[in-house]
């Protein structure tokens, strides 16, 4: 039997790139802003110890596994579970994931687009309180804190205004002026026109960077993937010259270690290994699956995500020596300053810049940076998102320009989907949308990808595949060999128990958004969360119900639910109607079951048992392979001839 191939899939131009791609993919604004913070709250130094193992047990294996299938089939994260068709419900929710991550993640480089252009000044505009942005509370470094009058009497608003703490001066720019944040979530306030020109562009750059998928993408990751390291020791240079440099540094490494003790330190650990290293969005599946058969992947597991970690750890000492002398130029402690989220990259951090020598210069290379750490992040997300949708959907990739008509409206859809993420409960619906997103979602979608994988498909089986396909050499095949030693116990024990674990720990741990911040969001927003986290997840036992229908299984079932042929009166002469031995008493249930599938346009099973399905089917596809997509590769246990029950 002939394998029926698509024509031929487009390849890296060098393993480079592709290693350059992954390290853009991992490497975002998380490593910047979620990293540091993450450590000085949750003990420090103390954190790499969770973090670690948390990488060990559960990031590289799963970074390694995803990595294989796709390179292994040559097909997206979606096309990619023909490995198991009842459970390619999987493979769409990682492409909503991926989807929603890239909605909402083009918001967040949008204010780094504003902001770099604010930067353009010869005085940066969050350095002093501008009267016209600037709220009653604000206080920059000429004012009296503690004077509730400081603008003498030039603003009547705030004569008698009841003053309670003062706002930095970024502080009031970033809520107030770039975002013009509301209340709560509630009240949507006004869009602003500056983001949503912001957002324009930054969508307008995706569209125009993977116009030509990864022959485009794989050519800028050069700039994307390599620049920030510049600029992230540059602006690291400066800082460890400021005066409280070290304050910072060492607020940020300080070790407590009865933090240990906390469950959620290793939660948090566990959630920020599975948000750096993209594992269980799909992303890694199609990145890898444009590489060649034979790529050394093994190595490409190790090296990204020490580089992605590393990163992040040389990430904090940016963050906290800046952070270390704006608690000195202040005179209070590091952890006054310190801020969580987009208050560290777009508050404390921008504080900190406008109180150094030549402030725009700095401001402009670290918001440089941000943006380029974003769009290298960015771009495979949505490349993502593309992979999967167009291996499923072939006729509209068969021409280029349907093909570029495609992208421009997916990138269009994103940027309505971000539209109400710029009004003024814009971040506030961020917000709500990245805390449903990265929580349950990955885990749950993590769990499910490596039972499919190592229990269904079966361990044995996968552990062939790989070696089939890496072990093109005697000495790779001993390197191989050897990394089952550590990749098996924990795919097949360690990794599994360990995502059961946190899913548990987070389920108790679980409190509705309308309690833990009551004043923002309202009951209503819990509703939204729910409906955020469930569409990501339903898809996974939604196809499987379909799959197991469709294929004959509501069939089966209902005559394993029937009565036998002897059931009924236990005399013949009693055996009247349809207890009639000539009757045929499966009519009842078969006819119904038939007309079913008639009306779905889904013929009925042959001899062999399989469902030959027309070609109005949308769920019984064409047949397709676990292995290689090239005919030439397809040996050892891929080849056709081979039988894995003998």
């Amino acid at each position: 039997m002939e394998i029926e191939n698509d024509k031929k899939r487009a390849n890296w131009g060098s393993q480079i790139e592709f290693i350059l791609t992954l390290i853009g993919f991992a490497v975002g604004l998380g490593n910047v802003w979620r990293f540091p913070y993450l450590c000085f709250r949750n003990g420090g130094g103390a954190f790499l110890i969770p973090y670690t193992i948390s990488l060990c047990v559960m990031g590289i294996p799963l970074f390694y596994m995803e990595l294989c299938i796709g390179q292994f089939a040559s097909l997206g994260p979606v096309k990619v579970w023909s490995i198991n068709p009842a459970l390619k419900g999987l493979g769409y929710s990682m492409v909503i994931v991926s989807a929603l991550i890239s909605f909402y993640y083009n918001v967040i480089i949008a204010v780094c687009v504003y902001f770099f252009f604010a930067s353009m000044t010869r005085t940066l505009p969050w350095s002093y309180c501008d009267p016209v942005w600037a709220s009653c509370d604000c206080r920059d470094r000429t004012m009296n804190r503690s004077d509730p009058n400081p603008w003498n009497f030039s603003r009547t608003e705030c004569l008698n205004f009841n003053f309670t703490k003062a706002k930095s001066p970024s502080e009031d720019y970033f809520f107030s002026h770039v975002l013009k944040l509301s209340p709560n979530l509630a009240e949507t306030g006004g869009i602003s026109w500056q983001l949503v020109l912001c957002l324009l562009a930054a969508w307008l750059t995706v569209f125009l960077v993977l116009t030509k998928g990864i022959e485009s993408l794989a050519k800028i990751v050069y700039v994307t993937a390599i620049f920030p390291y510049v600029l992230l020791t540059a602006l690291l240079v400066r800082g460890l010259t400021l005066e409280g440099a070290q304050e910072g540094i060492r607020f940020y490494l300080t070790p407590n270690m009865s933090k240990l003790a906390d469950a959620e330190v290793w939660s948090d650990a566990a959630v920020q290994i599975f948000y750096s290293l993209s594992v269980s969005s799909g992303g890694l599946i199609a990145m890898a699956s444009y590489n060649a058969f034979n790529n050394n992947v093994l190595r490409d597991t190790f090296l990204v995500p020490i580089i992605n970690c590393g990163t992040s750890f040389y990430a904090g000492f940016v963050i906290f020596s800046s952070l270390g002398f704006m608690a000195h130029t202040k005179g209070v402690e590091v952890k006054d300053v310190a801020a969580k989220g987009p208050g560290l990259a777009f508050v404390a951090y921008p504080e900190a810049l406008s109180q150094m020598p030549v402030a725009p210069l700095w401001s402009i290379l670290f918001f440089l940076m941000m943006m380029m750490l974003g769009f290298s992040s960015q771009f495979s997300i949505v490349e993502t998102v593309l992979t999967g949708l167009l291996d499923e959907l072939p006729s509209v990739s068969i021409s280029r320009f349907g093909t570029i008509l495609f992208r421009a409206g997916y990138c269009l859809l994103g940027f309505l989907f971000g539209l109400p993420m710029v009004t003024g409960a814009g971040f506030h619906l961020l917000d709500l949308v990245d805390n449903s997103v990265s929580g349950f979602p990955l885990l749950f979608v993590g769990l499910v990808e490596v039972i499919a994988i190592v229990y269904v498909y079966g361990f044995i089986r996968f552990r062939k595949d790989i070696i089939m396909m890496l072990s093109i050499t005697p000495t790779r095949k001993k390197f191989v060999n050897f990394s089952f030693y550590c990749f098996a116990p924990m795919w097949c024990i360690f990794t599994p128990l360990c995502l059961l674990g946190i899913i548990v720990f987070k389920c108790i741990q679980y409190k509705p958004e309308s309690v833990t911040n009551a004043k923002i969001y309202p009951m209503w927003a819990d509703v939204i969360w729910w409906m955020i986290t469930a569409a990501t997840i339903i898809m996974i036992p939604l196809w499987f119900i379909a799959y197991y229908c469709l294929h004959d299984g509501c069939r089966t079932l209902a005559k394993a639910n029937s009565p036998k042929p002897k059931w009924g009166p236990a005399l013949r002469e009693n055996r009247l109607g349809r207890y009639n031995d000539a009757y045929d008493r499966n009519k009842d249930l078969i006819q119904p079951y038939d007309a079913w599938l008639s009306e779905l346009n889904i013929k009925h099973p042959n001899e062999n048992g399989n469902i030959e399905a027309t070609q109005d089917d949308t769920l019984d596809e064409k047949r397709e392979t676990t292995g290689p997509a090239e005919e030439p590769t397809r040996n050892g246990i891929a080849n056709l001839a081979y039988t894995d029950i003998q």
